[in-house]
């Protein structure tokens, strides 16, 4: 027993018979605690990302109790702690500028705190990589449970997809062909129970990504929020987490060059979010795998997509659970040698033996390999002079006859020039020319905003033209559609050439050649880069501050410069 209680972190504060622990065990007590839960058992903090202001993880509580259930019927020792939530739907400038402040909320809570193994609670996008980062670099035993999606969005006779619908129904507010109280009334049809957004944005694809890298147990990724499976998946991920400290299943073990492989091939596979290149890339320096930008093209280039779902087609996350979920997914790839099939997930079986056996229930929603819904699934990266450390594309959510085209810029400044200007009536545009939206990258907006996926000018849509080549060093919510080339980088901000497109400028893309060029001489660009000044800091003190001078560039995945690379099993700090 002895040699147990040395082998787990939390004896450091518990099991000792010294002051140090009297004092830890007493005050914990006062909570009515019995002294038997300090008899060496696993010690599993429950890492809750809970508030009422992220709507998406307001159902918390009681996924947090379901977790808590079943870590007391595995013999472990619950403790529930809250970290910084983060909910894109209404924190502003955006959630993205704090993802890695909520990332070192739950390092150093894990750090601080006696635990053996956490589970750790996300739903809302930047909530998944958030923790993830934050417990890798800890490297403990964790396994993520989500949130689960909201059920599908109804709204008089038709299917409503979280996020994808409000840029169209929001067009169509322009054009009049919808009124506001149309609006007013199809915004409460599609928010209609608990849960994250049910399209295929960055929430359920990060939802599926800890799922593909192992860290999730099967079918994590889609069941709703608000069926009763979620919560027999609380349960049992409770359970597990206890076996898994004392198998000493840390997350270096699941997070192998491997399993980050498969992610990527998955994210091409359900048409997932481009979010997932700047997040995947942060999660891999934190355990210290070696991941880069062109890994995404280089892996998911000939990965088709097989999953129609919005926004890069027609069904829901509902659909996709009933239809069999994430598994037949990977059973699709590991059937096609897309898939390492030997990666360790939490449950301790490989990912193969996970997903082998998967049926698919529905092949309008899933489909095949061999015949797959769209060609390509995958991130294009495209490099050049306007992108010399590249920039991504989402071919799945594109208009083909975009993929290759040159066009006159139309530039924006800023995100507040664009709002200015956009709508104009005298805006020099029609539906041949290249939007630029400039200053919206790491640094620049600052945060990264989902302001990539501009909408099209008023004059514009009256035309009847639904897509335009839209190029920013912003990212776009994974709920978006459209030929947006997004992450430019290095960004404007930081006097990367984004910053020297001016009007009239002729710009080629080229999606087949993964090419995007800025058709001006070197020796233009040159003075031109001689009379650029940078912007002025956003702020002078705090986080914000903090997070200017230390964020990497989107290619390198956005965490701050010192977060990065693994940092080894945590330990305790001395009690004085």
């Amino acid at each position: 027993m002895a040699e147990q209680k040395k082998r787990l972190r939390s004896y450091e504060w518990f099991g000792k018979p010294d002051r140090d622990s009297m004092v830890h065990r007493s005050w914990m007590k006062n909570q009515g605690l019995p002294h038997h839960l300090f008899d060496g058992r696993p010690v599993i903090g429950i890492c809750n990302t809970w508030s009422e202001v992220t709507p998406c993880n307001a159902h918390f509580r009681e996924i947090a109790e379901r977790v808590r259930r079943g870590v007391l019927e595995a013999g472990g020792f619950p403790l529930e702690f809250p970290v910084m939530s983060l909910g894109e739907p209404v924190m502003r400038p955006t959630a993205m500028l704090f993802r890695n402040l909520a990332s070192m909320d739950v390092e150093e809570s894990i750090r601080a705190n006696p635990f053996d193994g956490v589970v750790l609670l996300t739903g809302c996008d930047k909530t998944t990589p958030a923790l993830v980062m934050g417990a890798a670099s800890c490297d403990l035993p964790a396994l993520v449970v989500s949130g689960g999606p909201m059920l599908n969005g109804r709204w008089r006779g038709q299917t409503v997809g979280s996020g994808t619908h409000v840029w169209k129904f929001t067009e169509m507010l322009k054009t009049g062909e919808m009124s506001m109280e149309d609006l007013l009334d199809a915004e409460a049809c599609m928010s209609r129970s608990a849960g994250h957004c049910m399209t295929m944005g960055t929430a359920s694809t990060m939802a599926s990504m800890v799922e593909a890298l192992g860290l999730a147990l099967p079918t994590n990724a889609a069941i709703p929020a608000v069926d009763s499976r979620r919560y027999v998946l609380a349960h049992m991920a409770g359970r597990r987490i206890v076996d898994m400290v004392k198998e000493d299943l840390k997350m270096s073990k699941i997070l192998t060059r491997e399993a980050f492989e498969n992610a990527i091939r998955v994210n091409g596979a359900i048409g997932g979010s481009t979010n997932a290149v700047v997040h995947l890339l942060a999660m891999a320096a934190r355990i210290g795998v070696d991941l880069e930008l062109s890994d995404w093209d280089r892996l998911g280039r000939d990965v088709p997509c097989v999953v129609n779902l919005m926004p890069s087609g027609e069904y829901l996350m509902e659909d996709f659970y009933y239809a069999g979920g994430l598994p037949v997914v990977l059973r699709e790839l590991g059937v096609s040698n897309l898939l390492h099939k030997g990666a360790l997930t939490v449950n301790g079986k490989t990912i193969w033996d996970n997903v082998k056996d998967a049926v698919n229930y529905d092949h309008k929603v899933i489909f095949n390999v061999a015949k797959p819904f769209k060609p390509h699934g995958g991130i294009a990266v495209l490099t050049g002079n306007l992108a010399p450390t590249g920039a991504v594309l989402k071919p799945s959510a594109a208009t083909p006859q975009l993929m290759k085209h040159r066009g006159r810029a139309v530039v924006f400044e800023n995100i507040e020039d664009y709002h200015e200007r956009v709508d104009d009536p005298n805006l020099e545009i029609d539906g041949s020319c290249v939007m630029v939206l400039k200053n919206c990258g790491p640094r620049g907006y600052p945060g990264f905003a989902e302001v990539g996926n501009m909408a099209l000018p008023q004059k514009v849509l009256k035309k009847g033209i639904t897509d335009m080549v839209r190029i920013s060093d912003a990212r776009m919510s994974g709920t978006a559609y459209g030929t947006v080339v997004l992450h430019t980088s290095p960004e404007a901000a930081v006097g990367g050439p984004l910053a020297l497109v001016k009007n009239g400028d002729m710009i080629e893309l080229d999606v087949e050649r993964r090419r995007l060029h800025l058709d001006v001489s070197e020796a233009e660009l040159a003075q031109r880069r001689s009379q650029w000044k940078a912007p002025p800091p956003h702020d002078a003190r705090g986080y914000l501050r903090l997070y200017c001078e230390h964020v990497n560039q989107a290619d390198k995945g956005c965490d701050l410069d010192f977060l990065v690379g693994g940092s080894g099993a945590p330990v305790p700090r001395e009690s004085h």
